[in-house]
């Protein structure tokens, strides 16, 4: 029975990586199957790993319909098996009810692939939705490492090396801004609550000292 799927986990927790897997478990047994992925950091229609396996993939935007997606490429090639969505965060609340509708009515099986909340710890709409309407929602075991050395639990936003709890909900790491240089970290709960990146961490230990890990 075709199922919907959602893998989440922290920034770094290896989700590309393993929906990678996933395409490549399925694929070279003879399934079909769609790859997708939205904001990925390696450019537009590109699913990216951070351990540097780039493959092609159908870029998610807000006017995408996944149900004529498959439908036209069924059309094509005469059946799709599984869909590998990457990036599902970024996914509307209403494309994410469309997946479910590809389980459920065209008996296609849906893995997504996403982070849980944002800088602020606030759920993404998609991932929200997901978790409501997903028959197995999957915590990747692949712990991401705060630099504290603790387990990671919150994705944070930094400017120039200082946290930031403010801004749009949605911007893509690594980009240059008129504020500064726009990047992403990883933080247990206690340095996420702090707003203590090992940027600050390290300049307030001051050179050759141990880093506070208070």
């Amino acid at each position: 029975m075709a199922e919907l799927v959602f893998f989440s986990g922290t920034m770094d927790s290896g989700k590309s990586t393993l929906a990678l897997q996933t395409h490549h478990n399925h694929s070279s047994r003879g399934r079909h199957g769609l790859l997708f992925t939205r904001n990925d950091r390696a450019g537009q229609a590109r699913l990216s790993s951070r351990l540097g396996l780039e493959v092609d993939a159908d870029e998610v935007d807000d006017a995408t319909d996944f149900w004529a997606v498959v439908s036209d490429a069924r059309s094509r090639t005469g059946h799709v098996d599984y869909l590998v969505c990457d990036e599902a965060q970024f996914y509307a609340p209403e494309q994410v009810e469309q997946l479910a509708r590809l389980v459920d009515e065209a008996g296609i099986d849906v893995y997504a692939f996403g982070i849980l909340s944002d800088f602020r710890t606030r759920l993404f709409p998609g991932s929200a939705r997901l978790v409501e309407l997903a028959d197995r929602v999957e915590t990747l075991q692949v712990p991401a490492l705060c630099w504290c050395g603790a387990r990671a639990t919150h994705n944070a936003r930094t400017v120039d090396g200082r946290m930031v709890v403010e801004g749009e909900q949605v911007v893509v790491g690594d980009v240059d801004s008129a504020t500064g240089t726009v990047a992403y970290e990883v933080l247990c709960r206690r340095h996420h609550a702090r707003r203590m990146t090992l940027a600050t961490a390290s300049a307030r230990s001051g050179p050759g000292d141990t880093l506070d890990l208070a």
